[in-house]
């Protein structure tokens, strides 16, 4: 019995745990090698992300002109915000009407256009990059340049506007109508949102749509009761989107405006205000404060819309 009891020799029990140590001697070096290559990455983080970041909160408490050294100050700057400067106000009441009115009429019109073209239209590509135009370039500087020439006096409205009898303004300069002109330029560049809805358009069963007709439902009904439900997902992905990039628009009111927020403060936005503070009147500290507010504003924001969502935002429910 005895000799029938194999022995295993020494080398074949230590084996296994020579292998492992090779493994993690690897492990450990394909973990440097990568650490080694995530390296600038991660320095670039710091120096160009978080330290700014950082930066800008400490100047936020301070007062600091970029010609001199910064003074501690506290809250003096936030308090000064909102019980010291209309302007701030002002910018703020005329950036939130811009982002209630056009972020809803652009997405109410990219989705209208985005069920037209679902309907299977011939050179569905074709018109998917056209619409998708002006989403590229409606926040550039001859965009702008262009809308201030289209709704000047001399410009293109007020020449179709006098073919029917109508005595036009200049839209542009006219404080009741300028923030519209800037709304219609948002509103214009809704072909981002309607490439995404028609994504989203394109990924509903069309076995639902026969059942729903077959039930008896119109056209009406199937869009109340099946498209929008499912839909949800994406308007909220859009709306989302739309709301962050809204409040940081810049370029449409300076260009407009001359960089003056004109007329009468009609189209001072809020990053066109914050710009003026930093580098035309040198007031870094305070505009570094007003970079935090819109911050908070625009995270408070984000996080009220995912908390609601929960209430109209349906994955997969048609009721």
């Amino acid at each position: 019995m005895a000799d029938s009891v194999a022995v295993k020799p020494r080398d074949a029990v230590t084996e296994p745990a020579r292998g492992g140590h090779r493994s993690t001697k690897r492990s450990r070096r394909e973990a440097r090698a990568a650490y080694l290559f995530l390296a600038p990455w991660f320095a670039g983080l710091l120096v160009i992300t978080i330290g700014p970041i950082v930066a800008s909160l400490y100047l936020s408490f301070t007062d600091y002109s970029l010609l001199e050294e910064a003074q501690w100050i506290g809250w003096d700057n936030y308090v000064r915000m909102f019980t010291e400067d209309p302007r701030f106000l002002n910018s703020l009441w005329v950036t939130t009407v811009y982002v209630v009115v056009s972020v809803p009429m652009q997405l109410a019109f990219a989705l209208a256009l985005a069920l037209v073209l679902d309907r299977g239209l011939r050179g569905l590509s074709f018109y998917r990059s056209i619409f998708y135009l002006p989403s590229l370039l409606g926040g550039s500087v001859a965009i702008a340049i262009l809308w201030r020439k289209v709704f000047g006096a001399d410009g293109l409205v007020n020449a179709v506007l006098a073919v029917f009898g109508i005595q036009g303004t200049g839209w542009v300069a006219h404080p009741d109508y300028a923030l519209g002109t800037l709304i219609l330029l948002h509103v214009w560049t809704f072909g981002a949102p309607m490439i995404i809805f028609l994504a989203g358009l394109r990924q509903i069963p069309s076995s639902y749509y026969e059942a729903a007709a077959v039930d008896g439902a119109g056209p009406l009904r199937q869009f109340r009761s099946i498209t929008l439900p499912l839909l949800t997902p994406i308007i909220f992905f859009n709306l989302v989107l739309e709301l962050i990039k809204s409040f940081q628009s810049f370029t449409q009111s300076f260009i407009v405006s001359n960089g003056s927020g004109g007329p009468a403060d009609s189209t001072l936005f809020y990053t066109l205000y914050l710009y003026l503070q930093g580098f035309r009147d040198y007031d870094m500290g305070y505009a570094a404060a007003m970079a935090w507010v819109l911050m908070l504003i625009i995270a408070g924001l984000t996080g009220v819309n995912f908390l609601a969502s929960k209430y109209w935002v349906f994955y997969g429910d048609t009721k």
